[in-house]
């Protein structure tokens, strides 16, 4: 898989599916929760796309994705109704045709005895020799095959599924993050020096993201690196650097 660098990075990517997402009638927050919890696992989210509810913008994405990445998640779709089609568009990308889960019915049947509708039985569709990613909370569980997990789109559910798709996965060198604030000044001031520091450790990442406080413009400068040393010392050189210039409001914050 071409996903893992030399520096043996663990990357994921996460497609969401649903026209709801693009219409803004619901919010997501899976994406933000995913890269949470898959940052403690020292696995970077380094994509994230949504696509509306047709076949081929799914599938073209995944396949995209999965080719790209060492894991892909995706969430949403794979309710009852009509619409819910990304269990087809998984099967799709795979090249594989979807059957009933005989452990995905039996759930279903003791938790709705005697009301398993054709629309409920949709969601017991998985690949043929898919796993499943139990579902603590409710309804039937998602499934995996190859790299992909396939998660509900409800935020509660996806949370829970997550929890069992976390012990899978191959974890990397956790990504530290420190954060240098600066208050008074606007990016216009730090960028020269910002730049500067960025060019000396091209293996970092520095940001800037800039707010409006009591005193003015100003700027959360983030940096991120697996190297505690070099980041630490960093953040030392990046303080140094905007005093040089001027810049008194400056100062190491506990961003959590």
């Amino acid at each position: 898989m071409t996903a893992a660098s030399s520096d043996d990075r663990v990357t994921a990517a996460v497609l969401v599916i649903g026209d709801e997402i693009l219409s803004g009638r619901t919010q997501d927050t899976n994406t933000r929760d995913i890269a949470r919890y898959l940052g403690v696992l020292g696995i970077d989210l380094a994509e994230a796309r949504t696509v509306p509810d047709v076949m081929e913008e799914i599938v073209a994405a995944l396949n995209a994705l999965r080719e790209r990445y060492d894991y892909v998640i995706t969430t949403g779709g794979i309710g009852p109704t009509h619409d819910d089609i990304t269990a087809d568009a998984v099967a799709a990308a795979f090249g594989v045709e979807l059957v009933e889960s005989a452990e995905i019915l039996a759930e279903m049947e003791a938790r709705r005895p005697g009301q398993i509708t054709p629309a409920r039985r949709r969601m017991a569709r998985t690949p043929p020799g898919a796993g499943l990613v139990k579902n603590p909370v409710q309804g039937p569980p998602g499934f995996t095959i190859g790299n992909v997990f396939v998660l509900a789109g409800v935020p509660a559910v996806m949370r829970g599924m997550l929890e069992d798709v976390g012990p899978r996965l191959r974890g990397g060198v956790v990504t530290l993050s420190r954060t240098v604030r600066v208050e008074g000044s606007g990016e216009g001031v730090i960028a020269a020096p910002l730049e500067a520091v960025a060019k000396t450790h091209p293996n970092m990442s520095l940001g800037s993201y800039p707010f409006s406080g009591p005193d003015g413009p100003g700027s959360n400068l983030v940096l991120r690196s697996r190297d505690a040393d070099e980041l630490a010392a960093t953040v030392d050189e990046l303080i140094a650097a905007l005093r040089a210039i001027g810049i008194e409001q400056v100062q190491e914050i506990d961003a959590d």
